[in-house]
């Protein structure tokens, strides 16, 4: 059984089988609506070390478990987003590791997780942040679901080095409609090789990354507060919440907790 319908069928088990998922008759007609299509975009270059993709993997992990995600997803007119998962490195190596799933519930979301978890942490060489963008846009056109919002969530430790010009490739998405986050991870742990981690990671993606309705960055301090800056994020997007273009995942968490965040 494909990996997208036995999360469907877990998920569906595990709430009962009630809506809001949809019925066969609804998904012959046409695609599902929902608040949002996120892709959430990952990058494995080989400037990370085995440890430091492990890290970001369990950042993901944690922030998906944390109720507050649900609550964000719960917020929207349709109460149910769709999630994607994706694992990227150089030009040639893009990786789903969890296709587009319908997230409502707890149940819902525990399964899209638990799937992440299920596949080994692998990484690659080179760092292609353009690649990543046409990848997910090709991945948006192949959604069986409907968004009111359609985000591409991306993270890593480093500027685009290989591929077309992440420019171009990023106005592309933009002319479409889509909208791109960052969560740029400054981290001063030298690379595989010994060399310096990049300097200024976070200016790059402001000027370079990110962009389209609503576009901010979650910069990273380390991989060890990866969680809480995805957390933060998950929930900025999700909730679609406005803000700075440059905010602090502090900044995000204290005004989500408070009445009428």
């Amino acid at each position: 059984m494909p990996r997208i319908l036995r999360i469907f069928v877990i998920a569906a088990f595990l709430a009962g089988g009630a809506f809001p998922f949809p019925s066969f008759a609804q998904a012959q007609s046409g695609k599902v609506a929902v608040d949002l299509e996120l892709i959430l975009a990952a990058d494995v270059s080989g400037s990370m070390d085995e440890e430091e993709a492990a890290l970001q993997r369990r950042g993901y992990l944690d922030a998906l478990a944390n109720p507050r995600v649900l609550r964000a997803i719960q917020s929207g007119q349709h109460r149910r987003v769709a999630l994607l998962y994706l694992e990227w490195a150089g030009p040639h190596w893009q990786k789903v590791i969890v296709n587009w799933t319908l997230v409502h519930d707890g149940p819902s979301l525990q399964a899209f997780a638990s799937a992440i978890a299920e596949e080994p942490v692998v990484t690659e060489r080179r760092t292609s942040i353009s690649a990543a963008i046409d990848y997910s846009m090709a991945l948006f056109a192949k959604s069986p679901f409907k968004g009111t919002r359609r985000v591409i969530d991306i993270s890593g430790d480093g500027p685009n080095n290989r591929g077309r010009s992440v420019l171009m490739a990023r106005a592309e998405a933009l002319a479409l409609g889509v909208t791109i986050n960052g969560l740029p991870i400054i981290n001063d742990r030298p690379n595989p090789w010994g060399g310096p981690g990049p300097r200024n990671l976070d200016i790059y993606y402001q000027d370079n990354v990110i962009g389209g309705p609503g576009a901010f960055m979650i910069p990273a301090l380390s991989f060890q507060n990866f969680g809480q800056a995805i957390l933060a994020k998950l929930i900025r997007e999700i909730a679609g919440l406005q803000g700075p273009v440059r905010a602090q995942a502090a900044d995000v968490l204290n005004r989500e907790s408070e009445p009428g965040g």
